[in-house]
C-alpha cells in the first residue's frame, strides 16, 4: 500500500485548462488585478517552484509536460491559448512551445517556507 505513493505523486502534476471561464468566474478570481506578461513565440523550458494560475489574453502555447522517467516523449502536450484559464502545479517542468505571442495574467501560490522561491520568477 505504502507503494502507490510514488505513482500517486506524478499524475498530480497535470496542467488544467479551463476553456473561456465565465466573466463572474474571472471576477471571483480577481484576474484583472493580477501582473501582466508577454513573450514573443519561441521554446521556453520551465520550472515551477509554485503552483501558477494564468489567464491568457492572446496566444497559443503546446506545454510538453517532463515524464519522470524519458524527457523525449515528446508526443504528449497540453494546448491552451486566447480565452483560457490555466493551472500550472508545483513541480512540474515542462517545455512551453509558444506559436503566437502571448498575453496573459498570473499569479502564483506563495511558495511553501522550506522551498527556495527565488526561480518561481525566472519565467512566468
Amino acid at each position: 500500500m505504502a507503494v502507490d505513493s510514488k505513482s500517486d505523486s506524478t499524475p498530480n502534476l497535470k496542467i488544467v485548462v479551463e476553456r473561456n471561464p465565465s466573466e463572474s468566474r474571472q471576477s471571483e478570481l480577481g484576474i484583472k488585478s493580477w501582473p501582466k506578461w508577454g513573450c514573443p513565440p519561441g521554446k521556453y523550458h520551465l520550472k515551477y517552484d509554485a503552483q501558477q494560475t494564468c489567464y491568457l489574453l492572446k496566444g497559443k502555447v503546446r506545454a510538453y509536460p517532463k515524464s519522470g522517467s524519458s524527457s523525449s516523449s515528446s508526443d504528449e502536450y497540453v494546448e491552451f491559448g486566447a480565452g483560457d484559464l490555466v493551472i500550472i502545479p508545483k513541480g512540474l517542468s515542462c517545455t512551453w512551445d509558444v506559436s503566437v505571442a502571448v498575453d496573459k495574467y498570473y499569479k502564483f501560490d506563495a511558495p511553501s517556507p522550506s522551498s527556495s522561491s527565488s526561480s518561481s520568477s525566472s519565467f512566468y
